[in-house]
């Protein structure tokens, strides 16, 4: 991981109204305004946002308010208690929309693509103040997005296939170990496969206490795979690992509530 950051609540400064200049002696105003679709929450800034980055100077997002819209943080309804959409991170997370749409303005020669976004993104957080686990987990999150989403250049076609490979079988053992080591602490036998096997016959507790290790070091073993991005992979890892119950039973109430939602929605319909 990265030196820590000291956090410096100042880099943040208004950027101004659509038709102005941007002020560095003030701090931020943001002023939202949600769109007129329904069907998805959207908003317009109405003033700019300005960030000093330790590496690369001045940056001013949007280009255009007036065109630009962000959904704040973009996170999964499963995982709002988690991360909220708004709070302390929410400058940041304006401040990596416009940079990943490339509605910025930077001096010249500064280029950043998806993969620098995120970094700006991380040290911005810790200049608001969000809590080193929250912005190392929203980092992580943003970095799977530019894994699988991007499609700007920032890596070749062949590397972007090879990280989502990696992604995919890590997270994809993480989650079956994670099943197995489940049905391992209930005894319960899965056929042909039988248990984890740092797990074992044992008391209980002891079972516990062994797959919660396994929990962070397989995690651990297999984020070394991303290269550069492996604090992601680890992170990644073992946030599913930890928190794979919890995610499973926040997703079933979710699933639970919109299939209700839905058939009072039809049962009112003339």
């Amino acid at each position: 991981m990265d030196r820590p950051l000291e956090t410096q609540a100042r880099r943040f400064y208004d950027g101004g109204p659509p038709d102005g200049q941007p002020d560095p002696t003030s701090p931020p105003l943001i002023v939202l305004e949600r769109t007129l679709d329904m069907s998805v929450e959207e908003f317009r800034m109405g003033r700019r946002l300005g960030y000093r980055d330790r590496e690369l100077g001045q940056l001013l997002v949007p280009v255009d308010p007036t065109t630009f819209t962000t959904d704040l943080t973009s996170v999964p309804s499963v995982f709002l208690w988690l991360v909220p959409r708004t709070g302390r991170h929410l400058p940041a997370a304006l401040l990596h929309d416009g940079l990943v749409r490339g509605s910025f303005a930077a001096a010249p020669g500064v280029r950043i693509d998806r993969e620098r976004a995120d970094l700006v993104f991380r040290a911005a957080m810790a200049d608001t103040g969000t809590g080193l686990i929250r912005r190392w987990l929203m980092w992580t999150a943003v970095t799977l997005g530019t894994i699988f989403q991007d499609r700007s250049g920032t890596w070749s076609a062949g590397e972007r296939l090879r990280r989502q490979v990696t992604a995919v079988v890590t997270l994809g053992l993480v989650a079956v170990l994670g099943a197995l080591a489940t049905l391992d602490l209930f005894d319960v036998a899965v056929p042909l496969v039988g248990g984890v096997p740092w797990m074992g016959e044992r008391a209980w507790w002891v079972e516990l206490l062994t797959g919660a290790a396994g929990a962070v070091v397989v995690p651990v073993l297999l984020g070394l795979t991303w290269g550069r991005l492996r604090a992601a992979g680890i992170i990644a890892g073992v946030a599913l690992a930890l928190l794979l119950h919890v995610t499973a039973a926040v997703a079933l109430l979710t699933g639970v509530y919109q299939v209700a939602e839905r058939l009072g929605t039809r049962a009112r319909t003339p």
